[in-house]
């Protein structure tokens, strides 16, 4: 029976997750903790501490080691200190799409926009062998989900789906992209990318829309056999001369 004036339960949940974090933050603020050190650090009984840090445990951000003892040991065994997982910084603000930023305008300026394209090429194929077993080993006709299934457990979260009439493909949509600030400001990420599934699938393939251009998604349209004409637009009929120049311009979005 829920009494008047008792919080909602989302309101219980948000205290939970926000009483987490700052037990998660002050190891990352302090380094690897005791649980003493953190009742006292966030104001907690050690009792709650533990609780939360059992949950972080649970979650693969937080790690319990014992603790380091430098110069002459103690007798007993060593504390145990809680320490952040790779996982855990990773929740934290990083500055990776910065520093990848910087390399990239590095390389443009002192290589060039074409080193730029080289060096997005040699990135995706040094991702092609997982992607190409996990596409040859699916019959031609599911060629295009195998790759949306692999991408997914990179994290691009992809799907695969037929492209509405009269479009005779399929529609890969990559719904998040780990690189798309990036590839804001770099296209040759997204360029490089369109031409490693364009090999992997064997056919020639349309990117359409991008994360990184603004749009929703990133969605590249894929021809069935035998069928390689460009999606026909959702909006009024098109020439095949305007036909043409959206392809050519869509070819310089970034991909997922």
């Amino acid at each position: 029976m829920k009494y008047q004036g008792d919080p909602p339960q989302e309101e219980l949940a948000t205290g939970e997750r926000s009483t987490r974090n700052r037990v998660a933050r002050s190891i990352l603020d302090h380094g690897p903790s005791t649980v003493t050190d953190l009742a006292k650090r966030v104001g907690l009984t050690q009792a709650a501490v533990r609780r939360h840090l059992d949950a972080l445990v649970a979650d693969g951000v937080v790690e319990s080691r014992e603790q380091r003892v430098y110069g002459a040991r103690t007798r007993g065994r060593p504390a145990k200190v809680f320490a952040l997982t790779d996982c855990g910084r990773d929740a934290f603000d990083q500055s990776y799409d910065k520093l990848a930023a910087d390399a990239l305008r590095w390389i443009a300026a002192h290589s060039g926009e074409e080193a730029l394209l080289t060096f997005a090429r040699a990135r995706m194929a040094s991702q092609a062998e997982g992607y190409r077993a996990a596409v040859e080993s699916a019959a031609p006709e599911d060629r295009t989900e195998a790759l949306a299934r692999a991408l997914s457990a990179d994290g691009y979260a992809a799907t695969a789906r037929s492209a509405p009439e009269p479009q005779q493909g399929e529609q890969l949509c990559q719904h998040h992209c780990p690189v798309a600030h990036v590839a804001e400001q770099f296209p040759q990420l997204c360029e490089a990318e369109t031409e490693f599934f364009s090999s992997l699938l064997g056919t020639h393939v349309q990117r359409l829309a991008t994360l990184a251009h603004g749009d929703g998604v990133c969605t590249t349209y894929v021809p069935r056999s035998g069928h390689h004409t460009a999606p026909a637009p959702q909006q009024a009929p098109q020439t095949q001369q305007t036909i043409s120049s959206s392809s050519a311009s869509k070819a310089g979005r970034n991909p997922a």
